[in-house]
């Protein structure tokens, strides 16, 4: 017999993800992926199938002894008292539902109210403003609402065979999404729920489970930990720990702060999530980030990598090249309406040099300038780590450090998110937490070139005018 097996799964919005490793050594033995459909809302049933077939092509599961799931956030999944999906799933970036994210934040009481209540200034992506979306626009749909599920939630019930809504669970980094939890009480605001759906029926709400035990158990008998949310199993994943900031730039990029005590920002800029342990996680989340170096690789006929060592041979600042990467909209700052910028162009600046530096400094200042709030209230950084599928950019760890001002940690591809799971699952399994090492990691440590991030934050106050402006 060898060691025992755990199974991470990572249902993100692009892709399922499906991971077994050694439950002690964390050592990768086999891994299974598959697609997901495009577009802002989805049939559950499609994720359902997906994970069927990234399981499949991962081997199976029938020698792996712990399961468990972490998935993208904020999904809304409407269930009818039979537990039949009323309507496809809206996902986080969805943004029919800012104009109800604005009216539920003045009806919690004001930003200050609403901060204190969930830990967070409501935008279109939580749950709770996709609720209120539904209650206004679908009535017929919202009448027959029972329960609601988040995407990790309904997948860990699909597991046990999606039947009784008691089997239904959840954990608190997922919870913390919603808009109708509290991290710092790790209790549900049903009062909150009830203003958004302007219905006071109870609605059934996953139950939340322990971080480090099992929930349920598959229809074959595999135990099934709480699972999470995708930042929280990413940063689980690699280890993280108090004081860590870990930069994740995938399709939207976040950042966010390990920390031991909430957080509650009333600028709405930092939302006030929890991790995946019992602690807190500060974060910021921005729509655009690999993608702007997918427009930009376009623009130049060049790759992902090209472009990063284009950038490398700019000056920091570009010469003065400056890029606001709204290109399509954005959720920090809460601008779903924007456009992108790229501003300060003169006879000598405009090359594909300073048009790839200034690219990958704009994905960056927007998460990094976010962060400004929460340092000044006394928060702490002690190290940076950066994931993600544009991680792996030769210009992002060298430029990350320039603007930071401070040593940086860039990780390898991997499946960091599913590993979390997976390390979460061992977890449970085993009755302590697993010490996984990770290979191959790059520190990078550049001179500090403060003066980007002032040139981000001029460009984004002369956007911000420009949007007030009305034109005749």
């Amino acid at each position: 017999m060898g060691n025992k097996l755990v199974a991470g799964i990572d249902s993100s919005t692009q892709s399922v993800k499906v991971v077994i490793k050694d439950a002690i050594s964390g050592a990768l033995v086999r891994e299974g992926k598959a697609a997901h459909p495009d577009g802002t809302e989805v049939n559950p049933s499609a994720w359902w199938s997906a994970l069927n077939q990234a399981i499949e092509k991962a081997g199976g599961l029938s020698d792996v002894s712990a399961i468990s799931v972490a998935a993208q956030q904020h999904g809304f999944i409407a269930l009818d008292e039979k537990g039949e999906v009323i309507r496809d799933a809206l996902l986080w970036n969805d943004l029919r539902s800012a104009q109800a994210a604005k009216d539920l934040n003045k009806e919690f009481g004001g930003d200050n109210e609403t901060a204190k209540a969930i830990g967070s200034i409501l935008v279109a992506s939580f749950t709770v403003a996709k609720a209120r979306w539904m209650a206004e626009n679908e009535p017929e749909n919202a009448k027959r609402l029972a329960a609601i599920a988040l995407p990790h939630d309904w997948i860990s019930w699909q597991l046990q065979g999606g039947v009784n809504f008691d089997k239904l669970f959840t954990d608190r980094s997922d919870a913390s999404g919603t808009g109708y939890f509290s991290p710092s009480s790790n209790t549900y605001r049903k009062d909150l729920l009830a203003i958004a759906l302007k219905d006071k029926r109870e609605i059934y709400l996953p139950k939340i489970a322990k971080f480090d035990g099992f929930a349920g158990e598959t229809t074959g008998g595999i135990p099934i930990a709480a699972g999470a949310g995708d930042n929280a199993a990413a940063g689980f994943g690699i280890g993280a720990k108090s004081g860590d900031l870990i930069i994740s730039l995938g399709t939207s990029g976040t950042a966010f702060f390990v920390s031991e005590t909430p957080s509650n920002d009333p600028m709405g800029e930092v939302a006030g999530f929890a991790d995946l342990t019992g602690r807190y996680l500060p974060l910021v989340c921005t729509l655009n980030a690999a993608r702007v170096l997918d427009a930009v690789s376009k623009l130049l006929g060049k790759s992902h990598d090209e472009i990063g060592q284009l950038a490398l041979k700019a000056k920091p600042g570009a010469e003065g090249l400056t890029m606001l990467g709204y290109f399509e909209g954005e959720r920090t700052p809460n601008r779903p309406d924007a456009k992108g910028l790229l501003a300060g162009i003169n006879n000598h600046n405009l090359t594909a040099e300073n048009i790839a530096r200034c690219a990958i400094e704009s994905i960056l200042c927007g998460l990094i300038d976010s962060f400004a709030s929460l340092q000044s209230s006394g928060a702490k950084i002690e190290r940076v780590m950066i994931v993600g599928g544009a991680a792996k950019n030769p210009g992002v760890g060298p430029i990350a450090s320039a603007i930071l001002g401070r040593e940086v940690m860039t990780f390898p591809p991997r499946e960091f998110v599913a590993d979390g799971a997976a390390r979460q699952a061992a977890w449970a399994l085993l009755g302590e937490l697993p010490n996984w090492q990770i290979p191959d990691v790059i520190t990078t440590s550049e001179k500090h070139s403060e003066f980007v991030l002032d040139q981000h934050r001029n460009l984004k106050s002369r956007s911000e005018a420009i949007d007030t402006v009305k034109w005749n």
